[in-house]
């Protein structure tokens, strides 16, 4: 199998992974307030994720350079980018924060036009991206009338500054050495931005919150440490070394229909005819970013 077909593989599975992580986040708030929960989780697969690196013969940079700048990324991508998401899950809906956080491939192009230039786009990648966002906004029109609550757009507010962070660490770490282990570079990413995680939760966290009763919480948080971190994280940075940023990230796109389906299966959430549309609109973008890309080679 090709390196191309691989990434795309690991595309297909973050898209559907981190899908259910918002949920899944949801449910771990009940055990463990944000970022203790968040930190928690990320520094646990982190060092699972030193394992799998080490059991492997790829070469490892432990120069101070590269440990700075993957402690860089991790800080970017999971105490700013994840942290903050888990933080807002606390004040939003999870489906609204899976919406807010699929503006993340209409900011990675522009942070990518703003402060580089090795990645081409042309009409059809911001169309398809464009339509995506229209085909995620049709699963969430009812939420509009949440914005009165000051709560609710602190919310807003964090879940969108963790999109702007987790876009451009993305951009930084596709700069990352071509022959750089993913393996080794996303437990350097996850550890630091859990460990930096921790050191924040005293500060954010109200330790009041913890129930270590909540046996469906910490289900959900070894979910998120499996499946979320270890075997998401790493299929994501092996996707972004070998694919386009703006193709790797419309995996934002794909994350809220997820969401939506993961309520009617699990919640008796309805399935409207809005939620046809959006798949039709989902399904049209994402068809007009990877013809859009192949164009510009």
């Amino acid at each position: 199998m090709s390196t191309h077909s691989k990434a795309w593989i690991a595309l297909v599975f973050i898209c559907i992974a981190w899908g259910t992580t918002y949920l899944g986040i949801k449910v771990g708030l009940q055990a463990l307030p944000p970022f203790l929960m968040a930190g928690s989780r990320q520094l646990l697969a982190g060092m699972i994720i030193f394992l799998m690196a080490f059991g492997n013969k790829l070469p490892k940079d432990l120069s101070r350079s590269n440990i700075a700048r993957q402690a860089l990324i991790g800080f970017l991508l999971i105490t700013l980018g994840n942290g903050l998401v888990s933080w807002a899950e606390a004040y939003i809906p999870s489906g609204v924060a899976a919406l807010l956080c699929a503006t993340m491939p209409i900011m990675s192009v522009l942070l990518n036009i703003t402060f580089q230039k090795t990645e081409r786009i042309n009409s059809l990648v911001v169309t398809g991206m464009i339509v995506g966002f229209f085909g995620v906004a049709l699963n969430f029109r009812d939420s509009v009338k949440d914005l009165s609550n000051s709560a609710y757009l602190l919310g807003i507010l964090a879940t969108l500054i963790a999109t702007t962070t987790w876009a451009y660490g993305s951009i930084i770490s596709k700069k990352n050495n071509i022959h750089a282990n993913p393996i080794f570079n996303s437990a350097l990413q996850v550890s630091f931005g859990g460990l930096f995680l921790l050191l924040f939760s005293p500060a954010v966290d109200n330790y009041d919150l913890i129930n270590l009763q909540h046996t469906e919480g910490l289900l959900a948080i070894l979910y998120l440490i499996i499946v979320g971190s270890v075997l998401a994280y790493t299929a994501y940075m092996y996707a972004l070394k070998h694919l386009p940023v703006g193709l790797v990230m419309v995996y934002a796109y794909i994350n809220p229909l997820v969401a939506v389906l993961l309520g009617w299966w699990l919640a008796n959430e309805p399935l409207t005819v809005y939620t046809v549309l959006s798949f039709i609109c989902i399904a049209g973008g994402l068809f007009l970013v990877n013809k859009g890309y192949k164009k510009v080679k």
